[in-house]
């Protein structure tokens, strides 16, 4: 039954499509305003993140075998 009602919802939208010209068809201001609106919600998420990347302050932790080797614990030429 469900395919039938597709079928039907098909059939009332080809004619439709095929009375529009496809020489007018376009997305008009609010295709553009749209595109423009997502563009510079894109920009700002971008400076934001460029603004909070720069205050993370990370260091990376030694390797656990360098750290040990360099310091001369004993626990290191055991290892060896």
């Amino acid at each position: 039954m469900p395919d039938m009602y597709a079928t039907q919802a098909l059939t009332h939208v080809v004619p439709l499509a095929a009375e529009l010209d496809k020489n007018k068809v376009t997305p008009g201001v609010l295709g553009f305003l749209v595109f423009a609106a997502l563009a510079v919600g894109v920009w700002q998420l971008m400076k934001s993140m460029n603004r909070h990347m720069g205050r993370v302050n990370f260091e990376e932790a030694p390797e656990p075998g360098a750290a040990s080797a360099a310091e001369g614990t004993p626990g290191a030429s055991a290892k060896k």
